[in-house]
């Protein structure tokens, strides 16, 4: 049975750090959700740690930029992990060993900001070893890419995604397309995709090093079942899904509980053992 809470603070003590997804969850691309601030500093007063576990392509530190950009105060987060700083980790141990590059980002210089410090080069996709698939612009559509897919597919290019979501939501209820949904297709056609990031084991295992804590003292937060709620419980974790973000739609009607249960048995997820309207 999935547990309704009413905030955060009602299982907080349970647990030593709070790990919280970010669209969706502290706010919609463009602001804070509207209680999430007050929520984060109740659980700082608590003196619970506070981590952002999120699917960006991005690496950390231009994340935390963004969330103190858009309101969150600079300490907030003991620890912010991305899809995006564990490739870069893994090009830079060696871990991956390829050098050029064909990069499919959500805005200009978001490659080469990636890539700083690393041995790499970006370049068109008949002369790449592989393609870096870490962000979409709002406004692509599913098959916006199909002429870096299509020579990938034909030469069994690597395709690296470092954002496994398939959608997001945006401000005013919009929800977009993510590069997930694109990798995904690829993989269904017998492309080699190497999908980085949740719901994927050593992302939350980065997590853990990083605070020090162990899974059981653990709780996720966040509003996909697909990558939150099921990447936390193979980890160990506990988790609350949040009912108004990725899926707020499906919750316009009907019980909450039948809803939640119906919505993993269509994605194929593990059930989560609290769920939260949004963050407070």
């Amino acid at each position: 049975m999935v547990q309704q809470l009413g905030s955060l603070a009602e299982v907080a003590s349970n647990y030593d750090a709070i790990v919280l997804d970010q669209w969706g969850v502290l706010h919609d691309g463009s602001a804070p959700y509207p209680f999430a601030i007050r929520a984060l500093a109740q659980l700082k007063a608590r003196k619970l740690r506070l981590a952002v576990l999120s699917n960006s392509g991005k690496r950390a530190e231009p994340n935390k930029a963004q969330l103190s950009k858009i309101g969150f105060a600079p300490g907030t987060f003991d620890c912010v992990m991305t899809s995006g700083e564990a490739l870069w980790r893994e090009f830079s141990s060696g871990l991956v060993r390829v050098s050029r590059l064909y990069p499919i980002t959500r805005g200009p210089g978001d490659a080469e900001a990636w890539a700083e410090g690393l041995d790499v080069s970006f370049v068109p996709i008949d002369r790449a070893e592989a393609v870096l698939l870490m962000g979409l612009p709002d406004t692509a559509g599913a098959n916006d890419f199909d002429e870096a897919f299509a020579p990938a597919l034909r030469r069994n290019l690597p395709v690296y995604c470092s954002n496994p979501d398939r959608t997001a939501p945006r401000a005013g209820g919009v929800t977009v397309v993510m590069p997930g949904t694109l990798a995904h297709s690829h993989a269904a056609c017998g492309g080699n995709v190497r999908f980085v990031g949740k719901p994927y084991l050593p992302v939350f295992r980065a997590v853990e090093t990083a605070l020090g804590v162990p899974p059981e003292k653990l709780l996720m937060v966040g509003d996909s079942l697909e990558h939150d709620i099921a990447g936390a419980h193979a980890a160990g974790w506990h988790s609350v899904f949040i009912r108004g973000g990725l899926h707020a739609e499906s919750f316009r009607s009907g019980g909450i509980e039948e809803t939640v249960a119906d919505l993993a048995r269509k994605i194929g997820a593990p059930l989560p053992e609290f769920t939260l309207e949004d963050l407070r």
